[in-house]
């Protein structure tokens, strides 16, 4: 199974050494593994050429198939766990920074009130991060986002259980707020910006919004605590896009207005097949509640 999973690998990355990287295994346990499989398989399934490899049809049929079997054994998996009398063990779960304190810690307290013999473990990761980590089984679930506008694809072999939306907010000195409320992003066209450091998924919203808007946004200061930088705009030098789940207790001088038609979708991400394993069925369960209970509280958003 391990074999299959590395020329699963292969076809969606396309080389040797970024399987390699993505298992944190040589180059040459990777080509040791592939060939093993050829003989397994009774067919060559990689077509050497110099340093380079690519799949001969054999090897691509069979790449399509490997994620059929891995979420059959996920199902397997599950069933026979789900025989268990109490939900036990580990749970890895991925989380990106901005839900840490909204998301991950109540789930972790929900999960010790109503499962006290499992031990969820929190990894902080950005989805670019988890959702490799996913695949390898280093994680069993993930909290991910996806800008829908973007094109943000989910990787072949995960399944998402969507959460709730975040809506993408403007952040801007109170004195510009009628200015923002009068013209929207365009008011904004000669400002100074706020965002990730590149390559990141925040700073291409960012770019995305503003060039919809008709402008390229000067960006003059990179912060990757992006709530951190809610304190640059008070002092009316600065202005940003962030979510709405970074934007309670904004300080004194921020005016917040929501983006219409600007969001992210928050989802729970497993591997396909492994969604009615106990222990990912209570915590999907356990986040349902919090984004409903997010939802009821946050009501229509922040216009504030």
């Amino acid at each position: 199974m391990k074999r299959l999973v590395l020329l699963r690998d292969l076809a969606e990355y396309g080389t040797v050494t970024a399987v390699a990287e993505i298992h944190r295994v040589t180059t040459s346990a990777v080509s040791q593994q592939l060939r093993a499989l050829e003989v397994e398989a009774k067919a060559d399934l990689l077509v050497r050429e110099g340093r380079t490899v690519r799949l001969t049809a054999a090897g691509a049929a069979l790449a399509r198939q490997s994620e059929d079997v891995l979420e059959a054994l996920e199902r397997a998996q599950s069933a026979v766990r789900a025989l268990d009398a109490q939900i036990t063990g580990e749970l890895r779960i991925g989380c990106f920074p901005s839900v840490l304190g909204t998301i991950a810690a109540p789930l972790v307290a929900a999960l010790a009130e109503r499962h006290p013999r499992l031990r969820p473990q929190i990894v902080e990761a950005e989805p670019g991060e988890a959702m490799p980590m996913l695949k390898r089984r280093d994680l069993d679930i993930a909290l991910h986002y996806r800008y829908q506008h973007l094109g943000m694809r989910l990787p072949d072999g995960l399944t998402a259980h969507r959460l709730f939306d975040d809506q993408l907010i403007l952040a801007v000195p109170e004195k510009d707020r009628d200015a923002a409320e009068r013209e929207g992003l365009r008011a904004f066209r000669r400002a100074r910006w706020i965002t990730t450091p590149a390559p990141s998924a925040c700073r291409d919203v960012t770019l995305h919004a503003c060039h919809s808007a008709g402008f390229t946004p000067t960006i003059e200061h990179g912060y990757n605590d992006l709530r951190a930088s809610l304190s640059l705009v008070a002092t009316g030098h600065a202005v940003t896009i962030l979510p709405d789940v970074l934007c309670t207790d904004p300080p004194p001088g921020v005016a917040l207005l929501a983006l219409p038609g600007k969001k992210r979708t928050i989802e729970a991400v497993a591997r396909a097949g492994a969604e009615n394993d106990p222990a990912i069925g209570a915590a999907l369960h356990a986040l349902d509640v919090l984004a409903e209970t997010r939802s009821v509280s946050s009501g229509d958003g922040p216009g504030r």
